[in-house]
């Protein structure tokens, strides 16, 4: 890889509307490799939209069980983009709201900010992006609508939009 590809961070909602809180948060580095954390709802974290968990397939069952505690994820997410100050994300208005919904509730700052993806975009990339993105998603059989996965995706369609338009 000679480019430098950029941190991308997606995360999956309990739902759309008020009252939603974030349920796993993914990340896709510099390096290609990517990975993603459960979380486990607080107890104040009701909210459960049903058309939500047919797109993740995440129960909150499985959140309760499996899930990492709310402090753990925003600690994990300070030592992965500290350093790097920034990550990307396709969904800005959504995931930067729950982001900081995380944090808040973990008595914590984000030693990062989040930024829209599309600002690394120039317009031929931005006209590429969905075709290239289907692509992506049918070379490498990714699992829509998990975070981690999401992310590698966001992150590989921006790589090739970029090698396209060059």
């Amino acid at each position: 890889m000679s480019e430098t590809l950029p941190t991308v961070l997606d995360i999956e909602a309990s739902g759309f509307g008020r009252g939603s809180y974030p349920i796993e948060v993914g990340i896709a580095r510099a390096d290609g490799t990517s990975c993603a954390f459960l979380i486990q709802p607080l107890d104040e974290w009701t909210h459960w939209d049903p058309k939500a968990e047919l797109l993740h397939g995440i129960s909150r069952e499985r959140l309760i069980r499996e899930g990492y505690p709310v402090r753990q994820v925003a600690h994990w997410l300070n030592d992965e983009l500290g350093e790097i100050g920034k990550a990307y994300s396709d969904s800005w208005g959504y995931d930067n709201t729950w982001l900081s919904l995380l944090f808040h509730h973990a008595g914590m700052l984000a030693r990062f900010r989040l930024e829209a993806l599309r600002i690394l975009l120039s317009e031929a990339q931005q006209a590429a992006w969905s075709d290239t993105k289907e692509s992506v998603i049918a070379e490498r059989g990714i699992h829509r609508h998990r975070a981690g996965e999401d992310a590698l995706l966001l992150q590989l369609t921006y790589q090739r939009t970029l090698r396209l338009c060059e």
